[in-house]
């Protein structure tokens, strides 16, 4: 009787985690759809299209807003939203903690201090790029992630709970040093270290959608190979080692793609909240637990809700745009309370 039971519960599960999948496609194509067709500026999607159909070439200018402004910048806002997303759902699945989000492997509070660094001591010694913020960015995070990893590793093991304690006093320490660094900086300095800090995809070009590629595209991929030892996770350490499963190459291999794909995010948008730790919540509560479902449909969703968040930022006060982690946090932070009262049994 059980397993009659049993049996289309899981095929129920599987069949709900697959028109999740197929939804959220559509989710995403029409996500993009908006995000070529709405901005600021008159030119549309539809008058490109039925242009190109007349057989007549596009303006220099329409070419120029299309191709070089609107384009990457959805190519961007894919990846980074698709990176939060899956980044995490791999932390929860590690820390078997729904509460888990990217930064708690300490990217955000590295590369926060990085970009300081950049700002503050870039404007001291007269050095300005456009570059070194991102640059410093993306320093900062890995040098976060490998000094964690390596106060929580001994003997070959990774130990979950030394990570996140240490995660809290470095992300702590960081907090610090940064406090420092904006006290000595200046009002310039001070502006662009508050946009940074809420996120924005103003600066998207092709070069650097091509720089992160290389660091999101490979944890995308991977990340779902990741899926059944997650889900061996949920049992406990010693119970995924018993069934065969090699936990510390899982725990590695889940935090250094985080750390790949979430710093290479933070360093081409800033600080974008809620994306990581709302995303799987929400997948969790419409398809189930099974990270081989969880973590191809947490990078759809994942990248839908910034690219639709992106196109708000920009017509909300067009011709003007607000920072990407306003927009997200105003959406993300209504549903994760949502998410925990009913989780209490509050609605009872």
């Amino acid at each position: 009787m059980v397993a009659e039971i049993s049996l289309p519960v899981a095929g129920d599960r599987n069949a709900r985690a697959l028109r999740a999948s197929w939804l959220l496609v559509g989710l995403v194509l029409i996500a993009c759809v908006a995000a070529l067709d709405l901005g600021a500026s008159s030119v549309s999607l539809h008058d490109v299209i039925a242009t190109l159909l007349r057989g007549e070439t596009l303006s220099a200018r329409d070419r120029l807003i299309l191709l070089e402004i609107r384009l990457p910048r959805l190519v961007l806002g894919l990846m980074i939203g698709a990176a939060l997303g899956v980044s995490g759902a791999l932390m929860q699945g590690l820390f078997r903690n729904p509460l888990a989000d990217p930064g708690i492997v300490g990217v955000g509070a590295g590369a926060g201090l990085g970009a300081v660094l950049a700002i503050v001591l870039g404007g001291i010694i007269g050095f300005v790029s456009p570059w070194s913020v991102p640059i410093a960015a993306f320093a900062g995070g890995w040098v976060s992630v490998l000094l964690l990893y390596r106060i929580a590793t001994r003997s070959g093991r990774t130990s979950v709970a030394t990570l996140l304690l240490a995660g809290v006093a470095l992300a702590a320490l960081a907090g610090a040093v940064t406090g420092v660094l904006i006290f000595v900086a200046d009002d310039q300095q001070l502006r662009d270290l508050t946009f940074w800090s809420m996120g924005s995809l103003a600066g998207a070009s092709w070069a650097k959608a091509m720089l992160a590629a290389p660091f999101i595209l490979p944890v995308l991929l991977l990340a779902p190979r990741l899926g059944r030892g997650l889900n061996a996770l949920a049992l406990g350490e010693a119970a995924a080692r018993h069934i065969g499963h090699p936990v510390e190459k899982i725990k590695t291999r889940a935090i250094l793609g985080v750390a790949a794909a979430t710093g290479a995010a933070t360093a081409a948008a800033g600080g974008i909240g809620f994306i990581g730790i709302v995303v799987p919540h929400l997948l969790r509560l419409s398809t189930g637990p099974d990270h081989t479902r969880l973590l191809p449909n947490a990078a759809l969703l994942g990248a839908a809700l910034l690219v639709g968040a992106d196109t708000l930022a920009r017509l909300l006060v067009a011709p003007a745009e607000l920072p990407i982690g306003i927009i997200t946090a105003v959406l993300g932070a209504p549903v994760f309370l949502w998410i925990l009262l009913r989780q209490s049994g509050w609605e009872a």
